[in-house]
């Protein structure tokens, strides 16, 4: 009778005899001696019976489709103020069959640093964010719990002529933001924030505490760009800062698509890629209902952008490259580059910088999100019938971003990231919305906007950015998926990288604890 039970079935009866063998008591006394910190453990920890249990596990929680009291809950979060702390939780989750979740800032699109199939606990790096500058050298000591925001604030203090080329929302936490690869502004002229880390600390699935000669140059190559979640734990990244001017520009021209939109956009992807170094140009298109009363709503492009240097030399520049832009003096603005950071953030240039500190975002809303890249240049044809699917969808939009420049440099062995020379821009894809009623309907419009556009991006892969993590591309569905099943997803964000991440894994991680719906797998020993 037994072998009539269905597969799904047995999975999660096994899950529900782990789940409630846990032993709560036994892995608190195994922390506290673990740890070396008995009196803290109280502080660290919150069990599912603790008061704060839930508004913790909820206050990373970026997406609100993972809201759902219907997943499953960690058994308990730990948040450790030392390393030694990060290392007990590994240590006993191992004693006690769970396995861990590293939570970060919780930005994760599918939910994966809180949310799991399978027994586990959340270590939240929240409460381990410093950052540590040291201007003479030109870097800085960051742990894996700091924001964004606080790595900009903290350069911000200690010098006006120093950057760094990361993202522009400044409450995602740096732990998956770098180890996922991590771009922004200024990535054309220095790369990924992965391609300017130097050293990390790093816990393996052994309580090992690691740095970058310690853990081998094939562990610290995969998880720059390859993400942290599938090795370990990062506790802390060193990263290189880079020079900015005193000044920059910042600048943006809107058009409708009744305003050649249209035939803009399509000069812009044969032409932003090509920009010098210097100059960032990006676009963001969306939904929106005309100013003049027309019944129908439209589609609108803003072409924003910063420059590294004043207006006087950015004008030129653009007039002689993109004259179609029509860009105006009126139109640009200058500041610092911490300015730009606030600016690109959507705050006012004249808001207070202590508003890169605050972790939480102002307002949070269900969504779906998808990415893609292009490498040759869509038609005028296909735009408007793009343009015909979004707006069937208010609330969607689109941000595409330009490579170019050092990005096509790199090779694409140098890190796991493997989109650089050939990519012309990247897509984001995304679709929000305000009730968990309308979730199945969004997502799946935005899986037949993706399907459209199937014709006009990469192929064989079909490429896509890790951090924009997407299930729909694949899924491990247990803890012995194969290489062959992981490679439908892997694929198609490292491209040939994969097997090397695979290889890592192996030889790191050989038990596969460190496992998610889309961490790499562990090679049979034939496959070895």
């Amino acid at each position: 009778m037994a072998d009539n039970i269905p597969l799904i079935s047995i999975i999660f009866l096994s899950f529900c005899y782990v789940a409630s063998s846990f032993d709560q008591v036994a892995f608190l006394q195994c922390f506290s001696l673990h740890s070396l910190q008995s009196n803290s453990t109280s502080k660290t920890i919150a069990t599912r019976n603790d008061p704060t249990y839930i508004s913790l596990l909820q206050s990373s929680i970026q997406n609100l489709r993972f809201l759902n009291t219907s997943l499953p809950k960690p058994q308990l979060i730990v948040t450790p103020i030392h390393p030694l702390q990060i290392r007990a939780a590994i240590v006993c989750s191992r004693k006690q069959g769970v396995h861990v979740q590293v939570r970060s800032g919780g930005h994760n699109y599918e939910g994966l640093s809180y949310v799991s199939r399978i027994p586990f606990i959340i270590v939240d790096l929240r409460n381990m964010r410093s950052v540590e500058v040291d201007v003479e050298k030109e870097s800085a000591w960051v742990e894996g719990g700091a924001t964004l925001g606080e790595v900009y604030y903290a350069i911000s203090q200690k010098s006006k002529v120093l950057g760094f080329p990361a993202g522009s929302c400044p409450t995602v936490g740096v732990g998956g933001h770098v180890s996922g690869g991590g771009f922004g502004t200024i990535f054309r002229k220095y790369g990924l924030a992965s391609d300017n880390v130097i050293n990390a600390k790093f816990i393996d699935v052994n309580g090992k505490i690691l740095d970058r000669k310690s853990m081998g140059e094939d562990l610290f190559w995969a998880i720059r760009g390859g993400g942290g979640a599938s090795f370990g734990v990062i506790f802390a990244w060193k990263i290189m800062l880079v020079p900015v001017p005193p000044t920059v520009t910042v600048f943006e021209a809107r058009k409708t698509i009744e305003e050649n939109g249209t035939m803009i956009l399509h000069k812009w992807q044969n032409v932003a890629h090509k920009l010098q170094e210097d100059i960032f140009l990006h676009a963001v298109i969306g939904v929106v209902t005309p100013s003049s009363g027309l019944a129908n709503n439209t589609i609108s492009i803003s072409f924003g952008g910063l420059y590294l240097g004043k207006i006087d030399k950015l004008l030129p520049l653009i007039r002689e490259s993109f004259p179609e832009l029509g860009l105006k003096r009126e139109s640009c603005t200058e500041m610092s580059w911490i300015q730009s950071v606030l600016y690109f953030a959507g705050y006012s240039q004249d808001e207070s910088l202590g508003v890169l500190l605050n972790r939480t975002q102002s307002s949070k809303s269900f969504f779906k999100a998808k990415s893609d890249y292009v490498m040759k240049p869509i038609s005028e044809t296909a735009l408007q019938g793009l343009w015909n699917k979004l707006i069937e969808d208010e609330s969607s939009y689109l941000i595409l971003t330009p490579y170019g420049g050092l990005m096509s440099l790199i090779s694409e062995s140098e890190t796991p990231f493997p989109h650089r020379r050939g990519n012309m821009y990247q897509i984001q894809y995304m679709v929000t919305w305000d009730s968990e009623e309308e979730s199945s309907q969004q997502i799946n419009w935005m899986r037949e906007l993706y399907h459209y556009m199937a014709p006009y991006v990469s192929n064989f892969p079909r490429t896509a950015y890790m951090n924009y993590r997407d299930l729909d591309l694949g899924r491990n569905y247990n803890i012995n998926a194969s290489y062959a099943q992981a490679s439908v997803w892997g694929l198609k964000y490292f491209k040939s990288n994969f097997r090397r991440l695979v290889k890592v894994k192996t030889a790191s991680d050989p038990t596969n604890f460190f496992w998610n719906e889309q961490s790499f797998p562990v090679l049979s020993p034939r496959g070895r």
